[in-house]
C-alpha cells in the first residue's frame, strides 16, 4: 500500500519555503534541496525514524536518500541517539584531543587497508582538498585530473565537469573559479583507459594525482569496468603519480571496507565521508604512512580545523561504524538483496509501462536513468530524459516515496528498509510510470 491515499498538502511547507527564500539564496543551504531539476515545492522534514520520513505537514514518506548516504542504519537508529546524547553531556566541543578520535581511527583503519593513518575533518569538501594539497606537496607536480561527472566537493579546482548538483543546474564549472586553476585540472571520460594514458603521454611528469569516485555517485550510479580501476592503479605507479579513492559515497555502503574492498583496490590516498559521521558532519583522508607523516606538525603541509574529530561526530560515527563492523556478516547481504529488490521491480515496472529505463546499482547504492542505456559515463547519463526524472519523482513524492531530487545523483537504502517498504514502492513507481 502507498502511504497516500490522495495527493499530499504541503500548505506549512509552501510557508516555510517562502520563509526561508527571505534568508537563504533559493531558500536553500545547498542548492539540490530546491528541487528545481524535478519541479514542484520541496517538503520541509519535521523528523525522521528507520525508512521513513515526516514533512511539516505531518506527510511520510519511503526515504530513499538517506541524507545523501550516511543513514545506512535508517534515522534516529538507536545506538547512534544515545551515543550522541551521552557525548553532548560532556560538551559539543572541546577544540582538543580525545580519546574517541583514535577509538573512531582504528575501526575505519581496521576496515581500510590502504589507510594507515588518517586526519578526521568536517566535510568531505575538506577531506578531498585535503588530499589533493598532500598529493601535490609529496610529488611536487601540479595537475590533478579527474573524470566528468565525478563531484569532490566544491573546492576551486575540482568543479571543473563535475557531477551532482553542478550537473543538476547545468552549470559548466563555477563562476568564481579562476582560470588559472581551473586550468591545472584535466577532466577526462570516465571507464575511458585509454584518455588517461593520452593525458600522461601530454603532461609528462606534471600530473601529481588521479582522483576518481570508484563507482560514481555523483553523475547518477556509474559502474567501474573490468579492469578500469586496476588499469588505473598500475598507470598512476608507473608514472609516480598518486591515486586518490574517492569514497565519500561508497566507503561503508558498497561493501565494509567500500569500493577498495569490493573491487580489491589500493590508492594511495582515501578520502571518506557520510557514514563514517553516522548523520554528523565528518570526512576523512588517509592513505599511506610517508604520505601522511607530510602533514603539520610533522611535516610542510598545513591543515588544520576546529571542530576536526569533533566529540559529538565521532561519538556517532563510532556507533555507526563498530555496529556495521560487528553486524557486517547479517547487513551487508541484506542491504544487497533489498537495494536488488527495489531496484529491479522498479525497472520491471518500466519495462510492463514501455518506459526506456537503464538500471546501474552496486549494492545499495542506484540510478534508474530514463534512457534506453547503458550508462557507462556523464556523457551518456547526460542523454537521460531529465523531464521524464522529474514528472516520475514528482509522482513518487505524491506516493509517499522520496527520491533523490536530480537524475544525477544516486538514490540510497538502509538496513530499516524491509519488504514492507520495498512492496510499497514498487507499487507506487506501477501508478508513477502509468501517469
Amino acid at each position: 500500500m502507498s502511504s497516500h491515499s490522495h495527493i499530499p498538502v504541503h500548505t506549512r511547507s509552501q510557508a516555510l519555503q517562502q520563509r526561508a527564500e527571505r534568508y537563504f539564496p533559493g531558500g536553500v543551504n545547498s542548492p539540490v534541496r530546491a528541487f528545481r531539476a524535478v519541479g514542484g515545492a520541496p517538503p520541509f522534514i519535521d523528523r525522521a525514524k528507520g525508512a521513513w520520513l515526516t514533512d511539516a505537514d505531518g506527510n511520510r514518506y519511503i526515504d530513499y536518500f538517506g541524507s545523501w548516504g550516511p543513514m545506512i542504519l535508517g534515522h534516529a537508529f538507536p545506538p547512534v541517539v544515545e551515543a550522541i546524547e551521552r557525548a553532548a553531556r560532556n560538551s559539543a566541543s572541546f577544540g582538543a584531543s580525545t580519546a574517541a578520535e583514535a577509538d573512531l581511527a582504528e575501526r575505519v583503519i581496521a576496515c581500510f587497508p590502504a589507510i594507515e593513518k588518517l586526519r578526521f575533518v568536517s566535510s568531505g569538501t575538506e577531506a578531498t582538498m585535503s588530499a589533493i594539497r598532500l598529493a601535490r606537496a609529496a610529488t611536487g607536480r601540479k595537475i590533478i585530473v579527474k573524470f566528468e561527472g565525478c563531484y569532490h566537493g566544491h573546492a576551486d579546482g575540482l568543479l571543473v565537469k563535475a557531477g551532482s548538483g553542478v550537473a543538476t543546474f547545468g552549470i559548466p564549472g563555477s563562476a568564481g573559479v579562476p582560470e588559472e586553476i581551473a586550468h591545472l585540472t584535466l577532466a577526462l571520460p570516465y571507464n575511458d583507459l585509454a584518455a588517461v594514458e593520452a593525458a600522461f603521454d601530454a603532461h609528462p611528469g606534471a600530473i601529481a594525482a588521479v582522483i576518481l569516485e570508484p563507482v560514481v555517485g555523483n553523475a547518477g550510479c556509474i559502474v567501474p569496468a573490468p579492469g578500469y580501476l586496476a588499469g588505473l592503479r598500475s598507470l598512476t605507479k608507473r608514472e609516480g603519480a598518486l591515486l586518490i579513492a574517492d569514497e565519500v559515497m561508497t566507503g561503508f555502503r558498497v561493501a565494509l571496507g567500500g569500493a577498495c574492498e569490493r573491487y580489491a583496490l589500493d590508492p594511495d590516498l582515501v578520502t571518506l565521508g557520510k557514514i563514517v559521521g553516522g548523520g554528523l558532519p565528518v570526512g576523512v583522508f588517509g592513505g599511506k604512512r610517508a604520505l601522511m607523516d607530510m602533514l603539520a606538525p610533522l611535516g610542510p603541509v598545513y591543515q588544520a580545523g576546529t571542530l576536526s574529530g569533533n566529540p559529538l561526530a565521532m561519538a556517532a560515527g563510532l556507533a555507526t561504524v563498530s555496529y556495521l563492523q560487528e553486524h557486517a556478516a547479517e547487513i551487508y547481504p541484506r542491504l544487497e538483496a533489498t537495494a536488488k529488490a527495489v531496484a529491479e521491480g522498479v525497472a520491471a515496472e518500466a519495462a510492463r509501462a514501455g518506459v526506456a529505463l537503464a538500471l546501474n546499482r552496486v549494492g545499495a547504492m542506484w540510478t534508474w536513468f530514463f534512457t534506453p542505456g547503458p550508462v557507462t559515463n556523464y556523457d551518456e547519463a547526460a542523454q537521460s530524459d531529465t523531464a521524464a526524472f522529474g514528472r516520475f519523482h514528482r509522482a513518487m513524492l505524491d506516493q509517499g516515496i522520496w527520491l533523490p531530487p536530480s537524475q544525477f545523483e544516486a538514490a540510497f537504502l538502509s538496513t530499516a528498509h524491509g519488504e514492507a517498504e520495498v512492496a510499497a514502492t514498487v507499487e507506487a513507481a506501477r501508478i508513477a510510470l502509468q501517469a
